[in-house]
This record gives C-alpha cells, sequence and structure tokens, in this order.
C-alpha cells in the first residue's frame, strides 16, 4: 500500500475569493446607494383629504343647486360664509422616501361658490404653483381680498397639520 496517496482538494484560489467578495461589496453599496436616491421601491405616497373622482368637476354647471353640488362632491372639507357661501375640498399629496421626512407634493383646493339663491355662481381648482396661490381652471393668480387671505389660512393649515 506504499506509494498511493490520496489527492488533495483544493481550495479556491486566492484572487478568486477576492473579486467574488468585491462583487457582493459593489451589488451591496449600489443597492445602498439606489434606496437613497428617492425613485426607488422605499418611495411612499400618501394622499390626505378629498379626492376628486375623475369627471365630477364636470358634472356641476354654473346654476346648479347646493344639493346637486353635494350629491356629486361630497360633504366639504370646510365651509366659508364671508361674502355669500363657498365649499371648500381640501386635499394634500405628500412623499416620503424610506426614513426621510415628508415632502409635499401637491395641494389643491377646490371652491365652489354660490349665489344668493344657493346656486353655483363659480367653480375654482386652486393648487400650489410657484409657491403662490393659483387658480387652474381660470389660469389666474388670485389677487388680495378675503378670499385670497382665506385661501392661504387654509393652505398653511393644511401644510403645518399633516
Amino acid at each position: 500500500m506504499q506509494g498511493k496517496i490520496a489527492p488533495v482538494k483544493r481550495s479556491p484560489r486566492p484572487a478568486t475569493v477576492r473579486a467574488r467578495a468585491a462583487t457582493a461589496a459593489v451589488l451591496a453599496l449600489g443597492a445602498l446607494v439606489a434606496g437613497c436616491t428617492g425613485k426607488g421601491m422605499f418611495t411612499q405616497t400618501f394622499q390626505r383629504g378629498y379626492i376628486v373622482s375623475e369627471g365630477a368637476l364636470e358634472q356641476i354647471p354654473l346654476g346648479a343647486s347646493q344639493e346637486q353640488v353635494l350629491v356629486v362632491l361630497g360633504t366639504p372639507s370646510t365651509v366659508a360664509t364671508i361674502s355669500g357661501e363657498v365649499f371648500y375640498y381640501i386635499s394634500q399629496q405628500t412623499q416620503q422616501t424610506s426614513f426621510l421626512p415628508q415632502e409635499e407634493t401637491d395641494r389643491r383646493i377646490i371652491a365652489v361658490y354660490f349665489d344668493k339663491k344657493r346656486q353655483v355662481q363659480r367653480l375654482a381648482d386652486y393648487s400650489m404653483k410657484d409657491g403662490k396661490v393659483f387658480d387652474a381652471v381660470s389660469r389666474t393668480t388670485a389677487a388680495g381680498g378675503e378670499e385670497l387671505s382665506y385661501l392661504r389660512y387654509l393652505m398653511r393649515a393644511v401644510q403645518l397639520n399633516p
């Protein structure tokens, strides 16, 4: 039985082990960086307030009654009686990436103005555009006055109470 030597199993070469470890490190680092970009799978979107259904505003013609508005849009977020009656439907959309704080991506206020007979006088769809109140229906920025101060109050209230 002399002369026969059992074959010795060799371990992988050290260069191969180092290459595999480097590849694993690069993949792990890539996964960490992808999580911090804000466009990955770790981003959540939150919707608060009234969500306008598709085509809801088109169902409210000028001259429609308050009851018809309540049937189509539901109960308003708040009601103002400054000069006439106004229904406000308020919504806010925010996004949060991983552990970072929430960031507001959209804010919208739909205002339905009524005349003395409680019929729709005007519809407005306000949003934030460059930090100013912007009416998306008439494509105008609101001028100073009672309405603007109340809308600013609503915008700030929604922003401070997420």
